[in-house]
């Protein structure tokens, strides 16, 4: 094999050029306190660290999912619980207004009672969250789910509650729709009379009962008075249907924020475990890295100092 001097000092260049690169890689390992900065530095560790940022990527997601969800609905979980508290007042004045006992201007100061219940109730059924949207609105969350004319509160939102998908496999209710909310009753309801289902319709059961108390009874008949008896007792009767659809969403709505608690306790352990994994795969150890880069380091310069002393030096002078 044919030796030159050009060959020689190529030689040693590039040796200076791999020691050189050996030094920054292990600089950067030190720098970065990861042993695994490229594919090429551990091409299986590389690939599993992926797979495991990839996951982490997906339950951060759902965590965002889980806290927007637990917001939402926390929020409708205070308007349930005004509700639920509204319709009981309801109940109890239409109850007191019943009272045989009592006079025209008695039964006039229920129903302006009852007049501010029905209003309080309008007044959450068409409550927003803290971004604007419309609680009771299903999909249709830019609009007021209920608007009032002179034949009542009609309800004009969607048909679907919303619903979002808060982990893998489990999707949630945040919000129930206004239909589900003020015009549905219990899945056991009580009946009229004559075993039909009565009004379901939150408002117009407030207003039929409003309109019954304002009616003068004073000299009426006996006829009169068992129609306004049975306008009550059905009132009654369709408030405690409400209540008790009400007392249902209640339930559902606590339970599903009992899981959500459940779900992100979970997330979190998992994230712990998953951050452990990645650590192990691709983290350096301190004390072997810096005792890595001084060894580089200390290859490097003698590659420098070889290198000067080789080129002070030539075929000529190497064969004396």
């Amino acid at each position: 094999m044919r030796l030159s001097t050009t060959f020689i000092f190529q030689q040693q260049t590039q040796g200076i050029s791999r020691a050189q690169a050996d030094w920054l890689a292990a600089g950067q390992r030190l720098s970065s306190g990861k042993r695994v900065v490229s594919p090429s530095d551990d091409p299986v560790a590389a690939s599993q660290a992926l797979g495991i940022q990839q996951h982490q990527r997906t339950e951060q997601r759902y965590s965002m999912a889980q806290q927007f969800a637990q917001t939402t609905m926390s929020t409708e979980a205070t308007a349930l619980s005004s509700i639920s508290d509204n319709i009981q007042a309801a109940i109890s004045d239409i109850v007191y207004g019943a009272t045989g006992t009592l006079n025209d201007d008695d039964r006039q100061s229920v129903a302006v009672k009852l007049e501010g219940v029905r209003n309080q109730l309008l007044t959450i059924a068409n409550s927003q969250d803290s971004s604007g949207r419309y609680l009771f609105a299903g999909y249709n969350t830019a609009q007021p789910p209920f608007v009032e004319d002179a034949q009542g509160v009609t309800y004009q939102g969607g048909v679907q509650p919303i619903k979002q998908q808060v982990d893998n496999q489990r999707v949630m209710t945040l919000t129930h729709t206004g239909k589900q909310v003020f015009q549905s009753a219990s899945l056991n309801p009580k009946l009229e009379p004559d075993g039909s289902l009565g009004d379901t319709d939150l408002f117009s059961i407030i207003d039929k009962a409003i309109a019954a108390l304002k009616t003068p009874l004073h000299d009426a008949d006996d006829s009169a008075m068992k129609d306004f008896q049975q306008a009550m007792n059905s009132a009654n009767r369709g408030l405690n249907n409400s209540l008790n659809n009400i007392l249902t969403l209640q339930s559902e709505n606590g339970t599903q924020l009992q899981e959500l608690e459940s779900l992100g306790s979970i997330s979190a352990s998992q994230s712990i475990l998953a951050q452990g994994q990645l650590s192990q795969l691709v983290d350096a150890d301190v004390t072997q890295t810096i005792s890595e880069y001084q060894m580089k380091e200390t290859a490097l310069q003698a590659s420098y100092t070889a290198y000067t002393q080789m080129s002070k030096l030539s075929l000529f002078q190497m064969n004396k």
